[in-house]
């Protein structure tokens, strides 16, 4: 029995349009990948079959108990939560050090039970996750990777079924990513992943593509699934090549058809004109030729309603996407040093002096582990955290795309998102702009908090673009919740770039497009 089956599953958002619709599955596969580009509605569809939402038409069928990992969860987590205590092992921690403290109630006892070893492994556990061996330390304290890694860990730990990751690689760097494929092998029960990581979905044993024409399954991993997509494309391709061909030959045949026609009747009238030849004689050949042209003329209309519904077949077979564009103008930023840190200390942890000289056209990528600092100098650029020790001078404006993409209004309309912050901006120019990242049409009124992660990523991207003049980037991995697609957009825009950015990322791939022009790198000493 499959773990979960969706019948004719349709989403409809509260302004009239779908996102989707009749989309059915089966999941049957132990690791099953979900790609698509943004905003196709991967999200929502995984949130309906694990019936966190309901559709708006069509039912699930879940049999078997469901556990999820969300992207934009990480700040979910209560503040004052301790390690301890999200991993709901503090009871027994104080329990343990109540008796090691000479209390021999049984109360403490009971608490323990069997974890006597628990302060090792969890000491172990940390070490593992590359977490500070500090279980009473708070979750607001650690990274987004490291906060990641926690999560992700509870959650291979649980007796669920089906995991429904989604975006579990985003913040991890390297070395959590090579433990999160570890555990992904390692959990008995099912996975059904969202990811744009192509280091994950070589992973996969099958793959669902989410697109405008549905949801279409293919066996095997991402690699598999890219070869079985080319030559589905290239024979759809070589189709309608044959298709136009025919019809362009038919058309031909038609126009030569209907010339020769016309020349006969003209030859025709002017013999009866001389009156050369009897009328009986003439009109029966007038009847003949006016049944042949008839008769050709059915055949011609039937050829043709023929090829343009085979037409139309194969056009329905393809998906209707359109190219898209995204640029960063040539910026009137100040010239010179843009950014000097001298001797910099972060405020968190013993880290190695910051020296940094970063000047108008320089493409810096922050290198780092998860924990070590990175989000943290950029907290310290914005003023929202001190040095412990040095000095750092900026000269120019600075504009930040972290992480967790977060838009104030969400209720307001895409358009007018832009036209508020670019409202020296003309409404045509702004469609146009809005068209080039995937908002056509009606879709520039969808709301904000209608967007898929990578959508956002894009009107932020677009907004800076607009903004005179052009600050310094500070981008914390803005690759993050970006389709395949669009990463190499994004990547080809950056390394056209002629301002300055400071670029955190883990993505090696998207960090050689980028046009990286040299590395900082922040390592605990």
């Amino acid at each position: 029995m499959p773990l979960l089956q969706a019948s004719q599953l349709s989403y409809q958002f509260e302004n009239g349009n779908y996102i989707f619709s009749n989309i059915s599955c089966s999941l049957q596969a132990r690791l099953t990948g979900l790609i698509g580009r943004n905003g196709s509605g991967k999200s929502i569809l995984t949130e309906l079959l694990s019936l966190q939402r309901s559709p708006t038409s069509g039912s699930v069928n879940l049999n078997t108990q469901v556990h999820c990992y969300h992207q934009f969860a990480l700040n979910d987590i209560a503040p004052q939560l301790t390690i301890a205590q999200y991993l709901n092992v503090e009871s027994i921690l104080n329990a343990l050090n109540k008796v090691k403290q000479g209390h021999s109630e049984n109360k403490w006892f009971d608490i323990i039970a069997d974890n006597w070893l628990l302060e090792d492994e969890l000491s172990q556990l940390l070490r593992q996750l590359k977490l500070p061996n500090n279980p009473h330390m708070l979750c607001s304290h650690l990274s987004g990777g490291q906060l990641s890694c926690l999560r992700l860990w509870k959650l291979f730990q649980s007796d669920a079924g089906l995991l429904i990751l989604d975006e579990p690689s985003n913040h991890l760097d390297s070395s959590a990513k090579k433990w999160l494929i570890k555990q992904l092998h390692l959990f008995t029960g099912s996975i059904l992943l969202i990811s744009h990581d192509l280091l994950l979905l070589r992973e996969m044993e099958h793959i669902w593509e989410l697109n405008s024409l549905g949801l279409k399954a293919y066996g095997g991993n991402f690699d598999f699934y890219c070869k079985q997509k080319k030559q589905q494309q290239e024979s759809v391709e070589r189709q309608l090549f044959n298709i136009r061909k025919q019809q362009q030959q038919l058309q031909a045949q038609h126009q030569f058809n209907k010339e020769k026609a016309d020349k006969r009747a003209i030859m025709g009238k002017k013999i009866r004109q001389k009156g050369s030849q009897p009328k009986m004689l003439l009109n029966a050949k007038k009847d003949k030729a006016t049944s042949g042209t008839s008769n050709r003329m059915k055949q011609y209309q039937s050829q043709n309603a023929s090829l343009q519904h085979t037409l139309n077949q194969l056009n329905a077979h393809t998906e209707t996407t359109q190219k898209q564009h995204l640029y960063l103008p040539t910026p009137s930023s100040k010239k010179g040093t843009l950014l000097h840190i001298d001797n910099g200390i972060l405020p968190y942890g013993d880290k190695l002096p910051i020296q940094l000289i970063l000047h108008s056209n320089d493409k810096i990528h922050l290198q780092g582990a998860n924990g070590c600092g990175k989000s943290t100098l950029f907290q310290v650029l914005l003023k929202k955290a001190h040095l412990k020790q040095g000095y750092v001078n900026i000269n120019t404006s600075l504009f930040l795309l972290n992480q967790y993409i977060e838009l104030p209004c969400q209720q307001q309309s895409v358009l007018n998102y832009v036209q508020h912050h670019c409202n020296k901006t003309d409404e045509t120019q702004i469609r146009t702009l809005l068209a080039g990242i995937g908002f056509r049409a009606n879709t520039v009124y969808r709301t904000l908090k209608q967007l898929s992660g990578g959508e956002k990523v894009k009107l932020a991207l677009l907004t800076v673009n607009l903004q005179i003049p052009a600050p310094l980037l500070l981008l914390d991995e803005p690759d993050n919740h970006l389709d395949i697609e669009s990463k190499h957009i994004l990547a080809n825009m950056l390394a056209a770039y002629k301002g300055a950015f400071i670029l955190i990322s883990h993505d090696e791939d998207f960090i050689k497009r980028c046009g990286i022009t040299q590395s900082l790198s922040l390592d605990h000493t």
